[in-house]
C-alpha cells in the first residue's frame, strides 16, 4: 500500500518518507511523526491504516539528517540502542524543518492533520503551535512535553498519556492540561509508555482501542474540506 518518497526541506535538506494513500480519492491527509524508533514498522502500520481510513498519510524520517533510514524494533538492546543515539540532544528546529515538508507536501490533498507517538507525540504538539499548513494535532504520550506546555496550539489538539507512564508523571499532565485548557487531554488508566504500540511489551490493547476510535474521530470532525 506505501511507498518511500523524498522530502525537501526548507533549508534544502532531502530526506526520506513513508506515504500510503487510500484506495480512493483522500478525504484529507496526515502527517505521523515517528517514535524515537525511526520510520520503522509500526510507524508504517500506523500510515497504512491511515490510509485504510482515507488519508493519504506521511511520515518523515526526521533521523535522516543523523543517521539515513534508521529503523529500530523494540527488544531492550534495540531500546537502549535508540536512546543512546537520539535522546541526548533533540534538534526540535530540524525536526520541526523536517515535519513542516510533510505538511507541505500534503497540502494540495486536502486538509493536514498530524499524530505523534513517543517523541513524535512533542512534534505534534509543536507542529500545531508552530508549523503553519495544518488543521488538527494529535499527540500520544510525548515525553518531554511539558517542557513546551507554555506554548499554545493555533490548530484543535488532542493528547493521549498513560496513568502508569514511568516517563511522563501524572503531575505534568495536570500542568499541560491547566496551562492549555482548550487542548483534549485524556489519561487511561493502568497504560504505560508505549500503550498504543502493539509491538511493544507495554501494549495495552484496552486503552489503545478506546484511543485511536478517539483520534480517527478527531480528525474527521477538523479535517473537512
Amino acid at each position: 500500500m506505501g511507498q518511500d518518497i523524498k522530502l525537501t526541506a526548507s533549508d534544502g535538506f532531502q530526506l526520506g518518507c513513508y506515504r500510503a494513500d487510500p484506495a480512493g480519492a483522500p478525504r484529507g491527509a496526515i502527517v505521523v511523526a515517528q517514535e524515537i524508533f525511526g520510520v520503522n514498522h509500526h510507524i508504517r502500520s500506523i500510515c497504512d491504516r491511515l490510509a485504510k481510513q482515507g488519508y493519504a498519510a506521511f511520515a518523515p524520517s526526521i533521523f535522516d539528517r543523523t543517521e539515513p533510514n534508521f529503523q529500530s524494533g523494540y527488544s531492550p538492546d534495540e531500546v537502549q540502542e535508540a536512546l543512546q543515539k537520539f535522546s541526548g540532544n533533540p534538534d526540535w528546529a530540524a525536526f520541526a524543518r523536517d515535519t513542516q515538508a510533510a505538511i507541505d507536501a500534503a497540502r494540495s490533498i486536502g486538509p493536514v492533520g498530524i499524530v505523534g507517538f513517543c517523541s513524535g507525540g512533542v512534534i505534534a504538539y509543536l507542529a500545531a503551535a508552530r508549523s503553519t499548513g495544518l488543521s488538527a494535532a494529535v499527540g500520544y504520550y510525548g515525553g518531554g512535553l511539558i517542557h513546551f506546555a507554555n506554548e499554545r496550539p493555533k490548530v484543535p489538539t488532542q493528547l493521549h498519556f498513560g496513568e502508569k507512564d514511568a516517563h511522563i508523571p501524572l503531575t505534568d499532565v495536570e500542568t499541560i492540561k491547566a496551562k492549555q485548557p482548550e487542548v483534549e487531554v485524556f489519561t487511561y488508566p493502568g497504560a504505560e509508555h508505549g500503550f498504543h504500540c502493539d509491538e511493544r511489551s507495554s501494549y495495552d490493547k484496552t486503552s489503545s482501542d478506546i484511543a485511536w476510535p478517539r483520534s480517527l474521530s478527531f480528525f474527521a470532525k477538523h479535517l473537512q474540506a
